[in-house]
């Protein structure tokens, strides 16, 4: 049950310009919390408030029915942690300018703090998309809870390997909990809920705009051990995420890419700042001091006695391969090497990384 700080915290988080910084000027000035949002002019002049805000905490305590608040986020299915609720995030509540409330749809255990976020650009190369996915799934193998932001591109890929994987993941969103987005990851949102949370600190009903997710970045770094870059540009927005990382205190890693790709610009230069390099979840892991938590998935099924397969599958590598260049080096005709790569993927030994693409699980 909401507690009644949580009242005011509600009360206060849909005040626009009473940030957290503000807010904890003002409780100091005041006492309290309940005195605060009780507190007139001069105590929000003695606070630091300019007339703007001071005008805005005015007139929305007369708007807010704080009862009403409370129960249009019951009847969303929607939780309320307060900082100084015990179930709020460790890992969140120790950064600076820590949000004093955040929306939770779906799990709030978070008791596990074996977090990394893994965020990206929005148009991954194909071995973007590889690295991604392969490296989130043998997180989720492990353990760790996967954070990212539900955009397109690497962030999706990241939270649908863990959800394939059976892991948790956290998407942390620019907009309010009820209102997910993009669109076309709605159904994607709707898995996540199920095994594991939506989370931002914007109100219901938060419309997703621009401004809204360079700050949410703070909180995927927040919630996070660890911040995993696969792939960015020169202006990624996934750096941004990595500065907030860095404010932290948190540890940054970045996956190499192709000297020549675009995408790998900002990676490569994170590598040459310092970032420690990440070639598999080991890394990650050992680099945290990490004892894994799950035990290591067995071997899907023994190595085939068909000299055919076996032929493909030791050509098959993690780098995602044409099945044209495949036909090639084992020299077969197209129908008989896709026949056996669908053998194989039947078997669990290959995926299908991309259009007439596969790689070795």
């Amino acid at each position: 049950m909401p507690t009644n700080n949580t009242r005011y915290y509600l009360g206060f988080n849909l005040i626009p310009g009473v940030g957290p910084a503000r807010l904890a000027r003002l409780i100091e000035e005041c006492g309290s919390l309940e005195a605060a949002w009780s507190a007139d002019e001069l105590a929000m002049a003695m606070a630091g408030l300019d007339k703007r805000t001071s005008a805005a905490l005015c007139a929305g305590r007369q708007r807010i029915n704080l009862d009403h608040e409370l129960e249009r986020v019951e009847r969303a299915g929607v939780t309320l942690l307060s900082i100084d609720d015990p179930a709020y995030p460790h890992l969140l509540r120790n950064i600076p300018a820590a949000p004093p409330l955040i929306y939770v749809r779906g799990s709030i255990e978070f008791h596990n703090t074996w977090t990394v976020a893994v965020v990206g650009t929005r148009s991954p190369t194909s071995y973007g998309r590889e690295v991604a996915q392969r490296l989130s799934y043998d997180l989720a193998q492990n353990g760790i809870t996967v954070v990212s932001g539900l955009a397109l591109g690497v962030d999706s890929i990241a939270h649908q390997a863990t959800l394939d994987a059976e892991g948790r993941t956290l998407a942390v969103l620019g907009s309010g909990v009820d209102q997910p987005y993009p669109e076309r990851n709605r159904d994607l949102a709707a898995r996540i809920v199920k095994h594991g949370a939506l989370i931002s600190d914007y109100p219901l009903g938060t419309r997703p705009v621009a401004m809204n997710f360079p700050a949410r970045n703070r909180l995927i770094s927040g919630l996070s051990l660890a911040t995993l870059v696969i792939e960015a540009g020169e202006r990624s927005g996934a750096l941004i995420t990595v500065d907030f990382a860095l404010e932290q205190g948190r540890d940054v890693f970045a996956v190499p890419g192709h000297i020549f790709s675009r995408q790998s610009i900002g990676t490569h230069r994170l590598i040459r700042d310092g970032a420690s390099l990440a070639t598999c979840a080991a890394d990650i892991l050992e680099s945290l001091n990490l004892t894994v938590a799950a035990v290591q998935q067995e071997a899907r099924s023994e190595l085939p006695t068909d000299p055919i397969e076996a032929k493909v599958l030791d050509l098959l590598t993690y780098e995602p391969q044409p099945i044209d260049e495949i036909g090639r080096a084992v020299a077969m005709q197209a129908g008989e090497v896709a026949a056996t790569l669908a053998v194989l993927e039947l078997k669990g030994l290959v995926r299908q990384a991309g259009p007439m693409e596969y790689v070795r699980r």
